[in-house]
């Protein structure tokens, strides 16, 4: 009996950091590999781009959707927030919190609305403030968006909203899938880790947006 129990405890031993690295490689950081940089090059990071790639990295995450279904995702963030949005992402899969989708913006020519239309979660993507010539905060991988069909942005006056087909989940009064609300988990998290929301902006709102400032003079 003696030689059973111990192999048991042998075994559990044994297997418990087998268990952990596969729990581990669902979520992981890289530098960005040449593989998908040059996915990247002449998309969400085109010709000019200022962002050093050393600056960046590249995240594997898993999440589910709606159904349950477990997905792998991936995303490219700044090397400053990605444990932060390890952390954060890992605890959303444990709650089983809804994403439908995390696809490099590249996968949709970092068209910012195919992106968005088709409800994926990104990050960086080298480009301006729509309407503007000022670069957004996912240029620098400092801003991601979770599910933006169900949390799109909307201006002050309500008129404009982005993506455009999804003006019925402007109403924010309204139940549906996928939707981010004040003091839910995905917010919570977002601002326990620093992050400020776009849903909490005064006039405009962007509910699918957060985002973390760089520490002062830095990039």
């Amino acid at each position: 009996m003696f030689p059973k129990i111990l192999l048991a405890v042998l075994l559990s031993y044994l297997l418990l950091p087998l268990q952990a690295q596969t729990k581990d490689a669902d979520f992981t950081v890289h530098h960005i590999p040449d593989s998908i940089f040059s996915l990247m090059q002449g998309r969400s990071y085109p010709q000019g781009c200022t962002v050093p790639r050393s600056s960046l990295r590249y995240l594997r995450v898993k999440h589910v959707d709606q159904h349950g279904r477990e997905r792998q995702g991936e995303l490219v963030c700044h090397q400053d927030i990605a444990t932060d949005l390890i952390a954060i992402f890992r605890a959303l899969y444990e709650a089983r919190y809804p994403i439908e989708r995390m696809e490099l913006i590249d996968r949709y020519g970092a068209n910012d609305d195919h992106s968005m239309r088709a409800n994926n979660s990104s990050a960086f993507n080298y480009r301006h403030v729509a309407g503007t010539r000022v670069l957004s905060n996912h240029s620098y991988g400092r801003a991601i968006d979770i599910n933006p069909l169900y949390n799109p942005y909307v201006s002050g006056d309500g008129r404009r909203v982005q993506p455009a087909n999804a003006r019925p989940y402007a109403q924010r009064s309204q139940a549906f899938p996928y939707k981010i609300t004040k003091g839910d988990l995905c917010y919570q998290l977002f601002k326990q880790y620093g992050f400020t929301w776009g849903g909490d902006w005064r006039s405009k709102k962007d509910y699918q947006h957060f985002e973390k400032a760089p520490n002062k003079g830095k990039h």
